[in-house]
């Protein structure tokens, strides 16, 4: 036996007999359902104590009141958050350029980025999967490799989930439940008018990753025999495989003694999750574009796909960072923090939502991001 590539299990690695080369691949109908998430669910850790039961019976079984038991250990009780991200093959995955171990990955971090925006603790998960027959039992492994590298770097435990046959591809649903303390948590809608607007880390760069492996996808289906060029471009197509949630911001501000007033995470474009805060909160904005964090290699490879940076980082989307509004009286608290963007302030509602270019005109902030239907 040695091992090669495979695009059928989305380039991962299979298992090859000497005689024929061809691939030795399980159909998923030759274990059965339980079968499967026997061989998927194999080895996970468990990081939390009140996870009592995780996979392996009729329902996961968690403790929510452990922490109030748990005497000098618990400042104050906590809630849970529950969020729920649906993945579909086709519509937000294109699997010639996506890597099962990624998509894994990314399923787990979209969802922990959500519980992030809220200021909360990603604890535990739910992940269901829908398969059609052309995905065999080792593309499925590859799948949960990258779920559990995810729940590793996360700490989240992964305590159950479904499986189920599909006519149409991939589908994969993922539900996480999170913890807070309720005091902490973080509404889209508590901005005020002359809060400073902050945002984490850069935008743009997933958005661009996505059309360099667009652009590759084009000419393969071109000419198969073509290699794609993607050398260089490791952390655009970085940022949108195989993107990060921001757990660490909530930690990092409350280390500097700040709190913010309103948070959401950048999934559909700062436009877009810039008009949502606002729409929530009832306020007005003005966003600086010269304040706009983009990568410099971004801006390059932007003005090459004739797109202006900012609108990238507007109107892109995948990014995951966090946008929040903190107020004035923070400033000095927040400016000097590395990695987090003053890039402009709320206004009350009737002064309108409004980009300022570095020209000093006054654009209407639009929404052009993903649209789900």
């Amino acid at each position: 036996m040695y091992e090669k590539k495979d695009k059928r299990t989305g380039g991962q690695v299979d298992k090859r007999t000497e005689d024929t080369g061809e691939p030795t691949l399980t159909p998923v109908s030759d274990l059965g359902e339980f079968g499967l998430i026997d061989r998927l669910t194999r080895n996970i850790k468990q990081y939390h104590r009140e996870t009592l039961k995780g996979v392996g019976d009729d329902a996961a079984v968690i403790d929510m009141a452990l922490n109030i038991r748990r005497g000098e250990a618990c400042l104050a009780p906590t809630v849970c958050l529950v969020s729920t991200d649906l993945l579909m093959e086709g519509v937000h995955f294109d699997m010639i350029y996506t890597p099962l171990r990624h998509l894994g990955y990314k399923s787990v971090a979209v969802n922990a980025s959500d519980i992030a925006a809220m200021n909360g603790i990603p604890k535990q998960i739910t992940v269901s999967v829908g398969v059609s027959s052309r995905y065999p039992v080792e593309a499925l492994e590859e799948l949960y490799a990258g779920i559990r590298m995810a729940c590793d770097h996360y700490q989240i435990d992964l305590i159950g989930g479904d499986t189920s046959a599909s006519v149409t591809g991939m589908a994969i649903s993922v539900t996480v439940l999170g913890e807070a303390k309720k005091e902490e948590i973080l509404y889209r809608n508590g901005a005020k008018p002359g809060d400073l607007i902050c945002v984490t880390g850069d935008l743009g760069s997933a958005y661009i990753g996505l059309l360099l492996l667009e652009r590759e996808k084009k000419v393969f289906q071109a000419n198969p025999g073509m290699q794609p060029e993607l050398q260089g471009y490791d952390y655009q197509i970085g940022r949108f495989l195989k993107p990060e949630a921001r757990t660490d911001i909530r930690l990092l501000l409350d280390g500097i003694g700040v709190k913010p007033t309103s948070m959401i995470d950048i999934s559909d474009g700062l436009a877009s999750e810039t008009l949502h805060l606002c729409k929530m909160s009832d306020t007005g904005c003005r966003i600086y574009e010269e304040k706009i964090p983009i990568d410099e290699h971004t801006k390059e490879i932007s003005l090459e796909f004739n797109i202006i940076p900012s609108v990238a980082a507007l109107s892109g989307g995948e990014d995951y960072e966090l946008l929040f509004t903190v107020p004035q009286k923070q400033l000095d608290k927040i400016r000097e923090v590395a990695g987090i963007t003053i890039i402009g302030y709320m206004t009350p509602p009737s002064e309108g939502k409004r980009m300022i270019t570095p020209d000093g005109k006054e654009v209407e902030i639009t929404a052009q991001g993903w649209k789900a239907f």
